[in-house]
């Protein structure tokens, strides 16, 4: 197996770009796909295609950042791709991990501490379900401070779904609002081939669903699907070898709130409040500056708090920053441009797959029908990439640029 290539200078202070990202087989791959039936596989796959996006052989990747997979995660995942890292970074925090992860790398690229990293993913949490492996309930354990919430079967569902009605009791925030966002998903995942579900939706569909968790009916609730992810971090050293135009890591941010609802001073504030704060600070641009938005949506709540809270608008106005089409491809700002997990795909912990839409859109590679263009009719300059963990434990959000 090969050893990491670390013929390049390690010297520091140095930019990072976005190098390759791809998809691997998603949607249903028991069914449609046997070949990748299994994490492993996808994880494998979307490696092989992010290397080949970046025009670099994987002797060239010194580091690696893997989560949700095996009992000592990058190390078995490490092996399984063929890879014998010297930076590795296991980080979960839920959700989050991926932007987290990535703003892990890009210091470490920039230290010297790595010229190459691999972000990588795979699940197969709905083949999993279908075949009796899971079942459909989530449980984080019943010890340390959890031990205080479970007697009372308050499940991840729920507490995502108490947030809302804080949100809309405090802030008159309607059902309606919140079904737009999971409209306007369904509308953008329509002109993506990948996306697992693109008939139309509305409003009306969205409210009278089954209820899941009140007031979340089945379409205000992500997709299960299967799939995995690879995003290639590399310092600006190798970008003259690369096969695509670089995409640069401007700025990020992380943080964590709480565990414990009790804990939670103010269900209708996110940590995002914190990351994305940092991240456009050390970008050196605003909210108003970015040309669309790639944001965590388990719920539909999810995307309308963030909005507000990564500076999008005031707080209380994301029920109103949400209507008449804002956040469609040719919207005001386009937000989960392939679907999101409310529609496109959504196998766990979605988090890296911000981060590939958000590349391929300021790269131009969306696709017929499906790519951002500015006002002018150019490519998008500035993405925003937010990943949320746990029921809004954590938060990393990632700005991303062309030159």
């Amino acid at each position: 197996m090969p050893v990491a290539d670390t013929r390049s200078i390690h010297r520091t202070g140095r930019r990072v770009a976005v190098a390759g990202v791809a998809l691997s087989d998603t949607g249903k791959v028991d069914t449609e796909r046997a070949e990748t039936a299994t994490p492993y596989a996808l994880h494998a796959q979307a490696a092989r295609r992010a290397l080949a996006d970046a025009g670099l052989d994987r002797s060239r990747v010194d580091g690696l950042a893997s989560a949700g997979l095996g009992t000592l995660a990058p190390v078995e995942v490490a092996e399984y791709l063929g890879l014998r890292p010297t930076w590795v970074d296991s980080t979960s925090v839920g959700g989050a991990t991926w932007e987290v992860m990535a703003a892990h790398a890009a210091d470490a690229v920039a230290q010297g501490r790595a010229d190459a990293v691999l972000l990588v993913y795979g699940s197969t949490a709905r083949a999993d379900l279908k075949a009796r492996r899971r079942t459909a309930n989530l449980s984080f354990g019943a010890h340390g401070p959890l031990q205080f919430e479970v007697p009372y079967g308050h499940t991840l569902v729920a507490k995502y779904a108490m947030a809302a009605r804080r949100h809309m009791h405090q802030y008159g925030t309607t059902l309606e609002q919140l079904a737009q966002v999971a409209v306007q998903a369904r509308a953008n995942a329509a002109a993506n081939p990948e996306a697992l579900y693109r008939e139309p939706i509305t409003v009306d569909d969205v409210l009278s669903g089954p209820l899941i968790a009140d007031p979340f009916t089945k379409l205000h609730c992500c997709v299960r699907s299967d799939g995995g992810c690879a995003v290639l971090l590399v310092a600006e050293d190798l970008v003259p070898d690369l096969a695509t135009e670089p995409v640069w890591i401007l700025g990020s941010g992380t943080a964590v709130s709480h565990t414990t609802m009790s804990e939670w001073e103010d269900f209708t504030v996110s940590p995002a409040a914190a990351s994305g704060r940092a991240a456009f600070t050390r970008a050196g641009v605003t909210p108003q500056d970015i040309d669309l938005a790639q944001i965590y949506d388990a719920f539909t709540y999810m995307t309308l708090v963030t909005l507000e809270d990564l500076g999008f608008c005031a707080k209380g106005e994301g029920g109103a920053l949400v209507e008449q089409g804002r956040l469609l491809r040719d919207g005001e700002l386009p937000v989960n441009t392939d679907g999101g997990g409310l529609s496109a795909c959504h196998p766990g912990m979605r988090g890296l797959f911000l981060l590939v839409e958000a590349v391929r859109q300021l790269r131009g590679e969306a696709g017929e029908g499906r790519q951002v263009r500015r006002r002018d009719g150019t490519l998008p300059e500035l993405a925003v990439a937010s990943g949320t963990g746990g029921w809004f434990c954590s938060s990393g959000t990632v700005v991303l640029g062309r030159d």
